[in-house]
């Protein structure tokens, strides 16, 4: 479906997304920052779209290795706005050409590392996705660049400025639900055994090579690009490293500490059964359930997905949390905001309605007009790069046992696991030449 500007204009209005900015924002719109996207997929033309009903910034130029995406996302950003951005494939020709004020990062997880240090050393204000990193030692270097650039870095977990998780949270850190001594995060899906999808000729006009950048080179296949990275490990950290950084920071956000002491997880391919990448086909690679323990101070936090079972059997939203307090049980959903079961007999149960932007119903344009506020104030944004980095790292960490097969003990502070040396090696990767790794 196309838009067309008066369109987008009056959608914005009608889904609340222009009131969503703060006063600070709605006061000056003389200024237009000039605004780069790079990784014109689904998700960053949702970023962008919210960049340009900001009022506040003007697409420049867009980047991306698969013109079939580039050329209509484009296109679509000149009808809504009336200007043409200038297209690349190479996101380093485009930093030096064009020097950004802001840089949009919506790539595959795997290129998230190289292009934000990129941008913020070209001076860039940068907005990526999250997860930050593939792996904790990239995030690591993330961090030093933004904090040595003195860049503001803000991440894509909106659910942090998001009007019922705020308001949930403040319900939580008041004691409301007393003391929780436990958290279960999960997202539950359905889905079903898995046949190898047919290896292809990459379609003209994607640079296959570039795609994979620094990951390994895998055959060409339609169940990776577009949209199926998430679930091949060489790219992304499956169901825990996509939907779990969203609920994790959660936990994250309501507890003081910074990061689990212990980590356990288990999972596999139960159902979907095991893996295949031959020359003729492949099927995705990540668990298709799994079940990870942090073990914090004070508190035990668990992980649990699946992608089968899908009947909603149990009580309330397939995804969220469940933060068990000695008062009652809170879940923080999504699409149905957050409940409150108190324990005692006869207490009515809390709940709220959720309030959620479209498309999508997420919370992009509150989390950009936050931005943009951090920008203008030389400030740290709500979802800062070290706060999506912890929060990364525990998506990391659980993909970490899984793979390694045995608990492992962190410690957060030197950002190191004890006494284990062979699980240290994980917490990087070796780059593709002539990709280098970025260090700390």
């Amino acid at each position: 479906m196309s838009i067309n500007r008066r369109t987008f204009l009056k959608s914005s209005i009608a889904s609340g997304l222009t009131f969503a900015a703060p006063a600070i924002l709605r006061a000056d719109r003389s200024k237009k920052y000039r605004t780069v996207l790079i990784g014109s997929g689904w998700w960053g033309m949702n970023i962008a779209r919210a960049a340009l009903q900001s009022g506040q910034c003007r697409i420049v130029a867009m980047c991306d290795v698969d013109s079939n995406q580039l050329d209509p996302a484009a296109g679509e950003i000149e009808q809504l706005s009336g200007d043409r951005p200038r297209k690349y494939k190479d996101y380093r020709e485009l930093l030096e050409r064009e020097r950004p004020e802001i840089a949009i990062v919506a790539t595959p997880d795997h290129w998230h590392p190289l292009i934000t240090i990129a941008a913020v050393k070209a001076g860039a204000d940068v907005y990526v996705e999250k997860p930050v990193s593939h792996t904790i030692y990239e995030g690591c270097a993330m961090v030093k660049a933004a904090r040595d650039t003195g860049r503001v870095v803000q991440i894509g977990t909106h659910r942090r400025i998001s009007p019922h998780n705020v308001s949930g949270m403040k319900f939580l850190k008041q004691g409301r639900a007393g003391k929780i001594g436990m958290v279960r995060a999960f997202v539950h899906y359905g889905g079903g055994p898995e046949k190898p999808n047919p290896n292809e000729k990459p379609p003209e006009g994607l640079d296959w090579d570039m795609w994979c950048g620094p990951a390994p080179l895998r055959r060409f296949n339609t169940k990776i690009h577009p949209k199926g990275f998430r679930q091949f490990l060489d790219y992304a950290n499956g169901t825990l490293g996509d939907w779990g950084i969203h609920w994790l920071d959660q936990i994250l956000w309501w507890t003081e500490e910074k990061y689990p002491k212990r980590i356990f997880s288990t999972g596999g391919r139960a159902i979907k059964g095991p893996a295949v990448n031959s020359a003729r086909g492949q099927t995705t690679d990540s668990p298709d359930h799994q079940v990870a323990s942090f073990e914090f101070e004070t508190f035990t936090a668990v992980w649990e997905h699946r992608q089968f079972a899908g009947n909603n059997a149990e009580k309330g939203e397939n995804v969220g949390c469940y933060f068990y307090g000695t008062k009652g049980t809170f879940h923080m959903g999504w699409r149905n905001g957050w409940v409150f079961y108190p324990s005692g007999r006869g207490q009515a149960v809390i709940h709220e309605d959720p309030e959620l932007r479209q498309p999508d119903n997420q919370n992009i344009p509150d989390l950009w007009a936050d931005f943009l506020k951090a920008i203008k104030t030389r400030s740290r944004p709500v979802c800062d790069i070290e706060i999506g980095h912890r929060s990364t790292n525990m998506s990391l960490l659980g993909m970490l046992s899984l793979k390694i097969g045995r608990s492992i003990e962190w410690d957060g502070e030197k950002e190191v696991i004890i006494g284990d040396p062979e699980a240290n090696k994980l917490l990087r990767r070796k780059y593709r030449r002539p990709w280098i790794y970025p260090q700390v």
